[in-house]
């Protein structure tokens, strides 16, 4: 018999208190590595709930930021529900919604736990690559001079197009942070800082947070026409500097393992890889 009363729909924003005790109180989730919290992409496209007797069982929200790119941002489901229950009803629904805008659309996860790996591979997506992990400790702490003509100095909300065009120039559309979200960033931050060049153009930045086990380098981006000039190893020395080296136990990095420039910068500066990945897992949708 057809549950008449079971229905995947758009989520709206009287949906926010349901969909924050799925967050916070059920075991049953995936969060992306996000500046945002799941009830913040309220609103936006590809957000879906799953819905029986007015009560909202599962959720999916895969709001496209940046454009044609799809992280999964959320997936939570309640306990009574099996992974691939919730999972198949919500993202049956997703994929063929996004399929109908005709528009090329990758959408992506970096994936922490290993049933929600499971049930992404299979529907269908496909590795892509691996995020790795590194740390550098307090005693392997190198300090870099800025390179002639680059100046170092805190980030202003001013800034925050042109760090939007930094990000998109060092990085690609596909891990692109957009301007909304590097604004969101930046308020959570210990620390956020720009290089710019003797015309006063800004050429790098750095965002990083702190943790109760040391310090994060969240973000490090150069545009390539600076890069090798020795511009993201000062922002790494005045990032650490501004959180006080002496106190600094250890930083911590993620970068993608097939970024070998990412990685030589970061050994260069004494970071070692831990052994940690994560991989990160597409679906193609679209022309």
């Amino acid at each position: 018999m057809i549950n008449v009363r079971l229905q995947v729909r758009r989520a709206v924003v009287q949906d926010q208190d349901q969909l924050t005790n799925l967050v916070f109180y059920e075991s049953n989730t995936h969060r992306h590595l996000d500046w945002h919290s799941p009830q913040e992409w309220l609103g936006s496209s590809n957000y879906w709930v799953r819905e029986e007797d007015g009560q909202i069982t599962g959720a999916l929200a895969c709001p496209e930021d940046p454009p044609h790119v799809a992280w999964i941002r959320f997936f939570g489901h309640h306990q009574y529900l099996s992974a691939p229950q919730a999972w198949s009803s919500l993202w049956n629904v997703a994929r063929g919604e996004i399929a109908r805008a005709n528009i090329q659309t990758d959408i992506a996860a970096i994936v922490v736990k290993q049933w929600f790996k499971s049930l992404l591979l299979s529907s269908g997506f496909e590795l892509k690559q691996y995020i790795v992990l590194l740390e550098l400790k307090h005693e392997n702490i190198r300090s870099f001079s800025a390179p002639h003509g680059i100046r170092i100095r805190p980030m202003q909300d001013a800034d925050l197009p042109a760090v939007a065009r930094v990000d998109l120039a060092a990085f690609g559309n596909f891990w692109h942070n957009t301007q909304n979200t590097l604004q969101k960033a930046r308020l959570q931050c210990a620390s956020a800082s720009v290089a710019e060049d003797a015309s006063g153009a800004v050429v790098g930045y750095q965002l990083s947070t702190k943790n109760p086990f040391g310090a994060h380098l969240a973000r490090l981006g150069v545009v390539p026409e600076a890069q090798g000039r020795g511009i993201g190893s000062v922002l790494v020395s005045h990032l650490i500097q501004s959180l006080g080296a002496s106190q600094l136990s250890k930083l911590s990095v993620n970068t993608q393992a097939d970024n070998i420039a990412s990685l030589s910068l970061y050994q260069k500066l004494g970071f070692v890889r831990t052994g940690e990945q994560l991989p990160v897992l597409t679906y193609s949708i679209g022309v």
